[in-house]
């Protein structure tokens, strides 16, 4: 979706470092030379750091994933970087990430994230981290396109409010082999108006996938090819990508909104609430009606979110008792 070709690629959260495996891979595949990416990279956990360093070190790929281990809200390694960049599958919903120690950070530039969830400050320090004409791609966990509990919500509106909101996802379910948390991906842009690209401030991309991939048994699901090739045709023509082709939106899979109707929906980012559904009735549901069901629809979305994470935990808690 990205499409990173050249310039510094970010992740603040890094694991073992997938995702610049992943990136290096794509340049390849498309012609393009490894070194044209500056990867940098930090992680928590010192035995998944020394796993990173490994992984890249076998491939041939330079990066600078730090002099150590160190969690990057407490001790960011990469103070400086601005990134062109910036990939993320950081922890969903993490509690306890220091907030108290934070407080005056100045990365919270649209808000002080609560302490009970940390989603919010990672998107704030990624964005932090965005060149002037960076790009940002990374996975949340889907209570963070609607809640509006501790102050989440404002974070949100100002977020929505500087045009950085490029694209939203809604992902299927059942993806992830570690978790069952319904998840989303984010697309942050620094600049919309990008002369490289179309000229699309004041509009974001919604795009509803959860129909799409398959189950390949009876818990995972897989995007197929031809779902992931779909995904990045449609971002890359709404874009205005070279090549691209035209974008139009279609019914319960993508809709470009204006601004100022994110503004009416109290900018939530789900999906479902800005691309139309796929109907059999001619008649369109009233205006009245829509602006009156919109807050139930996000408080019952809320719900349906945190039951798919108690379910995934009463699983996980099975999977252990089970002999």
């Amino acid at each position: 979706m990205l499409a990173p070709f050249k310039g510094t690629v970010y992740d603040p959260a890094c694991g073992s470092g997938g995702m610049f495996v992943q990136s290096e891979r794509f340049i390849e595949e498309h012609g393009g030379r490894p070194g044209d990416i500056a990867i940098f990279g930090q992680e928590s956990n010192p035995t998944t750091w020394r796993l990173a360093k490994m992984n890249l070190a076998i491939r041939g790929i330079p990066c600078d994933l730090g002099p150590e281990h160190a969690d990057s809200f407490a001790r960011d390694l990469h103070r400086e970087l601005r990134a062109d960049y910036v990939l993320a599958n950081p922890p969903f919903n993490a509690r306890d990430w220091g907030r108290e120690r934070l407080a005056d950070d100045p990365r919270w530039t649209f808000g002080l994230p609560p302490e009970s969830n940390a989603n919010f400050a990672w998107v704030q320090h990624l964005i932090h981290h965005l060149a002037p004409r960076g790009v940002a791609g990374f996975v949340l966990a889907n209570g963070a396109m609607s809640s509006m509990t501790a102050g989440e919500g404002e974070i949100r509106r100002g977020i929505v409010e500087a045009d950085l909101v490029d694209c939203m996802v809604a992902l299927p379910s059942k993806l992830f082999y570690s978790t069952q948390i319904p998840v989303s991906l984010w697309f942050l842009a620094r600049d919309k108006a990008d002369p490289r690209l179309r000229e699309r401030r004041g509009e974001t991309l919604f795009i509803d996938a959860r129909e799409l991939g398959a189950m390949i048994d009876r818990v995972h699901r897989e995007l197929t090819e031809e779902d992931v090739e779909r995904l990045v045709r449609t971002y890359h023509a709404w874009r205005g990508d070279r090549g691209a082709g035209a974008y139009k939106d279609v019914p319960g899979f993508c809709r470009a909104a204006p601004l100022d109707e994110l503004r009416r929906k109290e900018h939530s980012l789900v999906p479902g609430h800005y691309v139309a559904p796929l109907s059999s009735f001619d008649e369109p549901i009233g205006e009245d009606f829509a602006e009156r069901f919109a807050p139930i629809a996000r408080e019952l979305t809320e719900h349906l979110d945190r039951a798919a994470e108690l379910e995934a935990k009463i699983r996980a808690l099975i999977e252990r008792l089970e002999p």
